[in-house]
């Protein structure tokens, strides 16, 4: 399968109109919903969404219209929780969705209600996210004076109201069900499960979860077909593009929106300008903190592709989408360091494994950052790593073990350098938040 360069859900970013409704429409917009009330079957819409291979874009990459079918057909009330929190560190995508093309996700979220039977959805926005908040309620009081959004929509007698919620700035109320209780009023604390969501989610009914930039492509794949959509990317089961959020040590960080299945080092040599000040590459994040580091072998030498089935099978993931590159200078210790400072902070400490253990990792790096490292402390991280996975009720504590599992296996000489010399090898300051 070829990749085609070929912009989706950010095609309207250069156009400022298209935060407005009358550019949005201008461009096609609310196209698509129109097309599916005038005579396409909810299932047949969830088919359509199965055949595109849309994976989701938030984390775990499960196929979106598969998702869909898990709810159940019955009475009552169902509804759709958009996850708009990113709170995941290197990630800055759906802000940048939610405020440059609100409508596209409105019409997303349109979409989605229609084939699943749901006429309730709350978009969980990220408290700090004031200027995308904004724009999504300005966007969404534009498609209420149009009946666009509400009662009967078109006349179809089909009905769909569209809330905004805004967090408090938790990180683990990114989680799904961590977002349901924060949404019911509660403290965000992540859920055992089963069941799922799908059938016993907010409010204890049917649920469905989906991440902004997986609804921004839902109008597209509706206007174009499901073929045209699975023609883009590698494969059948890595179709379409994602947004790759570029930070780090390259001479054009940014967001791009490339197709799944190019090679690290293409994403960052032909599209990121290359190595910041002509440094060596020495490692990768490729999707968000909570994805485990790629060397600069398994980027040059291997070629691993950016797509969901490459990284899995490298050992890492393409979460989030948030690709942080690290140069040569960098201390892969102190790196280590502050991830697990933000994990331990970021825990809700529902979880033992998960609250002591998030701590004990973030106090060992720092020790040995700071020159006071000893040689047990090696063995020591080696034996948390496999308690603190599938051990917690949310995965937040197998991110923190999958992240610094990757460094110090990848990186172990410049661990033992930091004990053996009682300092960093590399002479970087020891940062004052660890």
């Amino acid at each position: 399968m070829a990749l085609v360069l070929e912009k989706i859900v950010t095609g309207r970013f250069d156009n400022p109109d298209a935060q407005h409704i009358s550019g949005y429409e201008a461009t096609g917009g609310y196209e698509a919903i129109r097309k599916l009330l005038g005579g396409v079957e909810p299932a047949d819409v969830i088919e359509m969404v199965k055949a595109s291979g849309l994976r989701g874009r938030g984390g775990a990459g499960f196929p979106c219209g598969l998702k869909w079918s898990f709810v159940p057909q019955v009475d009552g009330p169902k509804y759709l929780a958009v996850n708009a929190d990113e709170g995941e560190p290197g990630t800055f995508k759906d802000r940048e969705l939610m405020l440059r093309d609100p409508h596209q996700l409105i019409e997303g979220i349109l979409i989605t209600c229609y084939a699943v039977g749901i006429e309730k959805a709350y978009i969980y926005i990220r408290g700090e996210f004031v200027a995308p908040w904004r724009a999504v309620e300005k966007a969404l009081a534009e498609a209420y004076e149009k009946g666009y959004v509400g009662r009967d929509i078109m006349g179809s007698g089909f009905s769909c109201d569209i809330y905004t919620h805004r967090g408090a700035g938790a990180y683990i109320c990114g989680e799904e069900t961590g977002l349901l209780e924060s949404l019911e009023g509660k403290r965000g604390h992540p859920r055992l499960k089963p069941p799922f969501p799908a059938v016993i989610g907010l409010y204890a009914r049917p649920t469905v979860i989906n991440n902004v930039e997986t609804l921004a492509n839902l109008p597209h794949i509706v206007n174009k077909g499901a073929e045209w959509f699975a023609g883009i990317g590698i494969d059948e089961k890595n179709s379409g593009t994602r947004m790759y959020c570029v930070s780090g040590h390259v001479a054009k960080p940014g967001l791009y929106e490339l197709p799944l299945g190019l090679t690290c080092e293409e994403m960052i040599h032909e599209h990121c300008g290359g190595m910041r000040n002509g440094a060596a590459l020495k490692a990768v994040i490729p999707g968000g903190a909570s994805a485990p580091a790629l060397t600069a072998k398994e980027v040059y030498e291997d070629k691993v592709t950016m797509d969901f089935d490459s990284l899995a099978k490298a050992g890492s993931m393409g979460g989030s989408g948030g690709v942080i590159v690290m140069d040569e200078t960098t201390c892969m210790v102190q790196a280590a360091g502050r991830l697990a400072a933000f994990f331990e902070h970021e825990s809700c400490g529902q979880c033992s494994v998960c609250r002591e253990g998030t701590g004990w990792v973030s106090e060992i790096l720092a020790r040995m950052e700071r020159g006071e490292g000893v040689p047990d402390d090696l063995d020591t991280l080696a034996s948390i790593d496999p308690n603190m996975r599938g051990n917690t009720i949310c995965v937040l504590s197998d991110a923190c073990a999958m992240m610094f599992e990757a460094f110090l296996t990848k990186f172990y000489d410049e661990f033992e350098a930091h004990i053996s010399l009682g300092r960093c090898p590399l002479g970087s300051p020891y940062p004052a938040a660890l």
